[in-house]
C-alpha cells in the first residue's frame, strides 16, 4: 500500500530522478524510497579532456531532482553537477532540486587567513546561477554555511538514523564526546535525545592532517568507562584518534565513532580501525564506500530515507522543520 502511494505521489511524468557519478546507490536507493525510477545520466570524456553529459530522460516542464555528493575527485562532480542543472534548466524543467548529500566545500566557511576564498560561499553562488531553484543537503559544517545560499536550502539531519541504530543498545555509562567546540551544540542536542551528558575537546587544528586536543570542556569523562565520539565528517581521522587518545588517559575502556559523512581519505578508516578501544565506527551512506573498502567495524546507515521524506513533502508543499538539523 505505501508504494502504490508513492507512486501516485510522484508519477513518472511530473519527476525526473537523476544521479551523478559520486553516489549513483544512494540516488537510487532514494528513488526506491520514493517509488519512482532513476533515469539515466550519460557521462563521458571528451579527447581534451573535457566532459560531456545528457540527461536520458525529457525534464521539459517536469520537477527535476539531481543527486550528488561532493567527494572525491571533487572538483570533477562539482562540474558534472553544475552541468546537469544547467542542462535541466535550458531543457526547460519547472523546478531544478540540487540534492547534495555531502557538500564538502563547507569546511571552507571563513576568512581565517590572508587572501583566500570563502568556497562554501563561492560554490553556492554557483550552483545557483547554474539553475537550482532548491538546495538539499545534510549536516553542513557550520550552521552559517545555510546562510551562503540565496535559494530556498534545506540542511537536514541525520540524528533520526543514529537514534534507530541506538534505540536498542544498552547506553549506560557512556557519554557523547564532540572533538571540538564547533560541533558541541550538535553533540549536545544528540545526547539530549539519549538522556546522556555530553563533553567536547578543546582542539586547535594545526594543519589539514594534524590536529592538537589539550583538553576535554564539559561534563567529567573520568568515571565513565564507554564513550561515543560524535562529529560530522571525518577525513584523514586524525581529530578522532587524537581524541581517543584523551579518552583513555581518561579511563573510557570502550569507545563508539558515529559521524554523518564517512570520506575516511589517507588511510584514516583502517587508522581508527587498528585503535582496539574503537569497538565500532558508524557512518552513513552520504559518501559511497564500495563494499570492498569497508572494515569489520564499519557500519554504514542509509539516510535515503531522510532524503525521500524531504522531497516528498517539498513535493506536497508541506512544512519539513521536523526534518532540518538545526531543529530540537
Amino acid at each position: 500500500m505505501e508504494e502504490e502511494v508513492s507512486k501516485r505521489e510522484f508519477p513518472a511524468d511530473e519527476v525526473r530522478i537523476f544521479s551523478g557519478s559520486s553516489n549513483k546507490p544512494l540516488a537510487e536507493s532514494i528513488a526506491l524510497e520514493l517509488g519512482v525510477p532513476l533515469d539515466e545520466t550519460h557521462i563521458k570524456r571528451f579527447s581534451n579532456d573535457n566532459m560531456y553529459i545528457q540527461l536520458g530522460a525529457s525534464v521539459r516542464n517536469r520537477r527535476v531532482y539531481i543527486v550528488q555528493s561532493l567527494t572525491p575527485p571533487v572538483n570533477d562532480n562539482l562540474m558534472e553537477l553544475l552541468m546537469m542543472l544547467d542542462i535541466a534548466r535550458d531543457a526547460a524543467a519547472s523546478e531544478i532540486h540540487a540534492v547534495i548529500p555531502y557538500y564538502s566545500f563547507g569546511r571552507s566557511d571563513k576568512k581565517d587567513a590572508p587572501r583566500i576564498s570563502i568556497t562554501a560561499r563561492l560554490v553556492a553562488d554557483l550552483l545557483k546561477t547554474a539553475g537550482a531553484t532548491h538546495v538539499m543537503s545534510m549536516m553542513f559544517h557550520s550552521p552559517q554555511v545555510h546562510g551562503f545560499f540565496h535559494v530556498p536550502t534545506d540542511p537536514l539531519s541525520s540524528r533520526p538514523v543514529f537514534g534507530q541504530h541506538l534505540e536498542n543498545r544498552d547506553m549506560s555509562g557512556m557519554i557523547i564526546v564532540s572533538p571540538d567546540m564547533g560541533q558541541a551544540k550538535s553533540a549536545a542536542r544528540f545526547a539530549k535525545s539519549l538522556s546522556l551528558p555530553v563533553a567536547a575537546g578543546n582542539k586547535e587544528r594545526v594543519s589539514d592532517t594534524e590536529v592538537r586536543i589539550s583538553g576535554l570542556v564539559g561534563n567529567q569523562v573520568r568515571g565513565h568507562k564507554r564513550a561515543l565520539i560524535y562529529d560530522d565528517e571525518i577525513a584523514t581521522g586524525g581529530s578522532i584518534a587524537e581524541l581517543t587518545r584523551l579518552l583513555v588517559e581518561e579511563g573510557v575502556e570502550e569507545i563508539m565513532v558515529m559521524c554523518t559523512h564517512g570520506v575516511f581519505t589517507r588511510g584514516g578508516l583502517e587508522k581508527l580501525a587498528a585503535i582496539p578501544q574503537i569497538q565500532e565506527i558508524v557512518t552513513t551512506d552520504t559518501v559511497n564506500i564500495p563494499l570492498d573498502k569497508r572494515h569489520s567495524k564499519l557500519k554504514v546507515l542509509s539516510v535515503a530515507s531522510i532524503f525521500a521524506d524531504s522531497i516528498r513533502h517539498n513535493f506536497n508543499r508541506e512544512s519539513i522543520g521536523d526534518l532540518f538539523v538545526f531543529g530540537e
